[in-house]
């Protein structure tokens, strides 16, 4: 399937490629941009964290706590029978349980063995009838035994109904009663004390991305979107009656409108305050919503929900609209309150080893998992069902301390590691993997990492060298480049300057040839040469109080202004937490209104001192394959201005949007201005190629014909 589209990749433009085995590139890029992706799901540990819990894991109770023993056919019966007398209970056999197939033969088998009817997907079908499934949906199927109406005198029936029902599900029975709690029984794993069941342990029974594991409340995410009330209302010294709010949708802004000013109505608040005088109790009741038993008023029946609870249900829902970017700006993410962000349901995280739940072993820092894990003993049973998986674990936990991440935990979401950090997570994963006779390609691997750690990074790509695999790294650490076996050092310059191999070979060939600059440096004939004088700045600070984000422990930081200010520690000290998660966001928040949730910190002095504040990171700076330098810069403006105004495109009407690639009427619509198309993989990832008919121009040939000193 994929290789009809690789035959129209352009082959690279090299004449002949001689010695090449399976290669593998690690780069920078971030890891996942997928919310339910972490640093455990990406390195494979928590997926045999899931089967060590489901082989040799402790169930336990997530009501009392207490460890969960079996259910005998005496004690279900008893628990039955407790039913208050006249309730009407169906006996239930679970013999599929979310599962996919039509199951034809099932219902045939078990009508041969007279049963009537079953409950379909929570749907009550007679097994007669033509069943139609669809194959590929999952479906649970329950065959009912016995319809019995609780009364003196009918333990025995009961009895019976309950044991055929245990015998047709494998130790599973279904009781459904009419306005009672429908319960799950099991003569493998229930609490007797408080009469919850569990069914048997799996290893999705700790995936929070599967339902039979995932927190009911957050869908398995961890996180629920909370209203921020400073972003919904960024001035409150303005007046309630108009208050502006950041929304451009004006059937938003009205609703939102409409509701403060009837809260106000309520409570004969005067709309002519201040919002920020407004009573506490007026504002929970605008932002969270009346009581369970009381309305706002008749206008709309959505206002007893409150804005936070209105606008989340639009974002929830309508993710495709215009201005759903906009309205999720207002919420910030905050630990879903049900399972406190361990993103598994109250019977997962009942579940013990050690007596620590998955969720916990999850939350440690990798350097004290590593030691968590280890300490697990095993009797001689357990080492046969679980031995192995404990080893890969604790295997895979030293290649991740060997490249430096210790400091991170197993449940930290993907999307937030660096490029620096994804790129060791999976060079860690590589090495979890033993493969032999790889190429592997890095792009500097070093960037971002502390000293301290580098060693360990090359030790690690020693190891995976001597597993017979060859290692190419495109690197500028001198670290590095002394502690390779071979050097390929390009130049002399950059550029058109560049792109000859001016030495390659062992690190003495490299610092004895005269072209090499790199040689140069290492062998000390250049160097950067530092200030001797040092600025003493303007005499202003920016002092930030009380920050205790992450794992900043209630610092207080002087930040000197009109200086060069160098954060440096250890990789996971809190670097970014300080710099970025709170003194940026605080400051962009103040300075520019923008709606940024920094870390919590107590107060930021000397902002006075400052009008703006600018962030440059190393993200992308083009969101699209159709921006590029020019256009980021503002050039490109002006260059479609003078094409407009030659001679050759006034006596045809080209006027400068003729010049854009991004409308129509100059463009190549083959590809619509992208010079590539895109090819879809389904299950591959994406394939650009070149488009055939502009060659990669983006222009169609009549806009390409208008020339300036030659050129298009």
């Amino acid at each position: 399937y994929a290789r009809q589209f690789l035959e129209r990749m352009d082959r690279p433009d090299v004449d002949s490629a001689e010695g090449l085995s399976p290669a593998i590139s690690i780069e920078q890029k971030t890891t996942s941009r997928s919310p339910r992706s972490t640093v455990g799901t990406v390195t494979a540990i928590y997926d045999y964290m899931r089967l060590l819990f489901a082989s040799i894991g402790k169930p336990h109770c997530h009501i009392c706590g207490k460890p969960i023993s079996y259910q005998t056919l005496e004690q279900i019966v008893e628990l039955i029978a407790a039913y208050p007398e006249g309730t009407r209970v169906m006996i239930m056999a679970p013999v599929v349980r979310d599962r996919k197939g039509e199951f034809k033969k099932l219902f045939e088998k078990y009508l041969k063995k007279g049963y009537l009817r079953a409950r379909i997907d929570g749907r009550i079908r007679d097994l007669d009838e033509d069943i139609r499934l669809a194959k590929t949906h999952n479906h649970t199927i329950e065959v009912i035994v016995d319809r019995i109406l609780i009364k003196p005198g009918i333990r025995r029936r009961l009895e019976l109904s309950v044991k055929a029902a245990l015998d047709l599900a494998e130790g599973l029975v279904t009781v459904a009663a009419l306005d009672l709690e429908e319960k799950l029984f099991s003569q493998r794993q229930a609490c007797i004390d408080c009469g919850v069941s569990i069914p048997t342990l799996e290893p999705r029974s700790f995936s929070f991305n599967s339902r039979h594991g995932a927190c009911p409340e957050c869908d398995g995410m961890g996180t629920r979107l909370v209203i921020n009330p400073q972003n919904l209302i960024p001035d409150p010294d303005q007046p309630v009656a108009s208050i502006k709010f950041p929304v451009q949708d004006s059937r938003i802004a009205s609703y939102l409108r409409q509701a403060l000013m009837d809260a106000v109505r309520r409570f004969n608040i005067d709309p002519a305050i201040p919002f920020a005088k407004v009573p506490e109790k007026v504002k929970n009741y605008f932002f969270f919503g009346s009581p369970p038993n009381g309305k706002i008023s008749s206008w709309n029946s959505d206002s007893s929900l409150g804005v936070s609870d209105w606008l989340r249900n639009i974002v929830e829902s309508e993710d495709g609209f215009r201005g759903h970017d906009e309205l999720f700006k207002l919420f910030s993410l905050q630990k879903c309150p049900a399972c406190d962000g361990t993103r598994l349901k109250p019977e997962s995280r009942a579940v013990k080893i050690n007596n620590m739940s998955i969720a916990d072993y999850a939350r440690l820092p990798l350097e004290d998992a590593a030691k968590a894990f280890r300490s697990i003993t095993l009797t001689p049973r357990e080492e046969k069902v679980a031995g192995q998986v404990l080893r890969e674990i604790c295997d895979r936990l030293d290649f991740l301390l060997n490249v430096g991440v210790g400091y991170l935990t197993l449940d930290r979401p993907a999307a937030s590691l660096s490029g620096g950090e994804g790129q060791r997570i999976r060079l860690a994963t590589q090495i979890g993997s033993r493969l032999r006779g790889v190429l592997y390609v890095l792009d500097e691997p070093s960037i971002g990492l502390h000293p301290r750690d580098n060693r360990r990074l090359l030790d690690a790509l020693a190891e995976l060298r001597d597993m017979g695999n060859t290692i190419i790294i495109v690197e500028h650490d001198e670290e590095t480049i002394r502690s390779a076996d071979y050097i390929i050092d390009l130049g002399p310059g950059g550029g058109r300057e560049g792109g000859e191999v001016v030495v390659a070979g062992s690190l003495d060939d490299v610092v004895a040839a005269e072209k090499s600059i790199t040689g140069k440096y290492l062998s000390g004939q250049l160097r950067i040469e530092y200030p001797r004088q040092r600025r003493r700045g303007n005499g202003k600070y920016l002092l930030v109080k009380g920050a205790r984000h992450n794992n900043l422990k209630n610092l207080d930081v002087v930040f000197p202004l009109e200086m060069f200010i160098c954060v440096t520690g250890v990789s996971g000290a809190g670097k970014s937490s300080l710099v970025e998660d709170i003194l940026y966001k605080a400051l962009s928040r103040k300075l520019h209104r923008a709606l940024t949730d920094p870390g919590p910190h107590d107060e930021i002095k000397g902002i006075e001192h400052l009008d703006k504040v600018i962030e440059i990171d190393q993200s992308p700076i083009g969101r699209t394959p159709r921006s590029n330098p020019a256009t980021y810069t503002g050039l490109f403006t002006h260059l479609r201005q003078l094409f407009a105004m030659l001679p050759e495109a006034r006596i045809r009407g080209y006027k400068p949007g003729r010049f854009s690639f991004n409308v129509k009427g100059g463009r190549c619509e083959e590809c619509q201005g992208e010079g590539l198309k895109r090819i879809e993989m389904s299950f591959l990832p994406d394939v650009y190629v070149l488009c055939e008919a502009c060659q990669g121009k983006r222009y169609n040939r009549e806009t390409l014909a208008v020339k300036y000193k030659g050129y298009s």
